[in-house]
């Protein structure tokens, strides 16, 4: 029999593809050259056409696409814990900015960096959304690792240890769009604050650029009801209506929270295709609002699923979204059938990618798209029996159920080992930042 050479072959197990059709092969398997899917089906069919230089065993475990945090902070890793249980006003002005002004700078942001991608590795996640500042070295640490990164530089208007200005904020961002645009695993972005914080102006300059260069704009829409009124006091529009005046508004556009919506703002999402980001666990911890993301979905519009930093969640579990989104619509609804769970488990995948526009590549194991993919195991209580395995993985599985993490076809966890961070270095070091921040916090 002659069969192909391929650099890595995941057999056995349940292999969960989450594509359109949710096909499960059980047992199953998955081949892999140059880093993309080339062979996907029943195990002895894929063993039939294909022999892996590398060779990883997942009988009695489940194979499944990798996770998609379409939202979140990486470095405020390093402000976990340190202002809890505050508004989200009170919590920005009084305890994070001032922090930021004292303690950011590209070692803090690598040392964070570094942080959240092991705590995202080890619960299941390949590809962040991040929205922060030297964000450079955020891509530059993302590809040491191996995981994948969506990159942008917060555009503000006021000064940051980035950059001192909107238009030095402009420039870092084209530089970040130069410098990354053909890599295979940092994908740049144009990613303004707010409405709030960064002007009309700044919004529009920021979406001609993306345009130009074919990026994906985010930016932080409707968090909170002062938000809104605020907008609608200053400008005589919520801000969904005021960004539609602005003209950047469209499919590449994604709206993160999104919690205080009008009929109107969701037919204007809809109307411009714009994605929207839930990250439930934060707008509960900060009690901003509740994305209606039923209504959402019934009008077509796209969500995926996110964490936020950690400084407001406080953790990077995607598991953890999962089942947080899909219990609390529930209630919010009064209606157990609302957000189940294969939808749950879609926005952390190809919805998500979807809303990333990243569908061509990630969010699901079909044969032509990227080799990323999870191993779980199934050989622990609380996942036995398995009557609905899409059921288990948001009603029942812990992200310590990760046990395996390829990317790109690269094995970076295997058997719950970091193959490319030093763990035990980055806690000491993050412990000694946390001893020097609250050391020097009243200085």
């Amino acid at each position: 029999m002659v069969w192909h050479e391929v650099d890595l072959v995941v057999v056995g197990g349940v292999v969960l593809t989450a594509d359109q059709d949710w096909n499960i092969y059980d047992p199953g398997a998955v081949a892999v050259d140059r880093g993309a899917i080339v062979g996907l089906g029943p195990r002895e069919e894929v063993e039939q056409e294909y022999r892996g230089r590398e060779r990883i065993d997942a009988s009695g475990k489940l194979v499944m696409p990798g996770l998609i945090n379409a939202h979140t902070h990486a470095p405020m890793t390093l402000f976990r814990g340190l202002a809890d249980d505050l508004p989200l006003e009170t919590w920005l002005h009084e305890y994070i900015w001032p922090a930021e002004a004292k303690w950011l700078g590209p070692d803090f942001v690598r040392l964070g960096t570094q942080l959240a991608a092991a705590e995202m590795i080890r619960s299941g996640t390949i590809l962040f959304c991040d929205m922060y500042f030297f964000e450079d070295d955020i891509a530059e640490v993302c590809k040491e690792v191996g995981i994948r990164v969506v990159i942008g530089g917060a555009l503000v208007d006021f000064p940051n240890a980035n950059y001192k200005t909107p238009e030095e904020g402009l420039k870092y961002s084209e530089y970040l769009l130069r410098k990354w645009g053909d890599d295979f695993l940092v994908v740049p972005s144009i990613q303004p604050h707010s409405p709030y914080a960064t002007s009309s102006n700044l919004m529009q300059q920021g979406k001609e650029l993306a345009d130009q260069y074919g990026a994906p704009y985010l930016l932080h829409v409707s968090e909170t009801q002062s938000e809104v009124q605020e907008s609608i006091e200053k400008h005589g529009r919520t801000p969904v209506g005021r960004l539609a005046d602005l003209g950047v508004l469209g499919p590449t556009t994604v709206a993160i929270h999104a919690a205080h919506l009008t009929d109107e703002d969701v037919e204007l999402l809809a109307q411009y295709e714009v994605g929207v980001v839930h990250c439930p666990e934060s707008q509960l911890k900060l009690a901003s609002g509740f994305t209606p993301v039923p209504k959402l979905l019934e009008a077509g519009v796209e969500v995926g699923l996110g964490t936020d930093g950690a400084a407001s969640n406080n953790d990077l579990n995607m598991f953890g979204e999962m089942g947080t989104a899909a219990r609390l619509h529930k209630v919010m609804a009064h209606d157990p059938t609302v957000i189940p769970a294969r939808q749950a488990l879609s926005m952390a995948t190809l919805q998500a990618a979807r809303v990333l526009g990243l569908e061509d590549r990630l969010g699901s194991l079909e044969v032509g798209k990227r080799g990323d993919m999870i191993v779980l195991d199934l050989d622990v209580p609380h996942m036995v029996p398995v009557y609905n395995i899409t059921s288990h993985l948001v009603y029942a599985a812990h992200c310590s159920d990760v046990c395996t993490v390829i990317i790109d076809g690269r094995v970076v966890m295997r058997d719950r080992v970091l193959l490319t961070l030093d763990e035990g270095e980055i806690f000491a070091r993050a412990r000694e930042m946390a001893r020097q921040i609250v050391a020097g916090w009243g200085a």
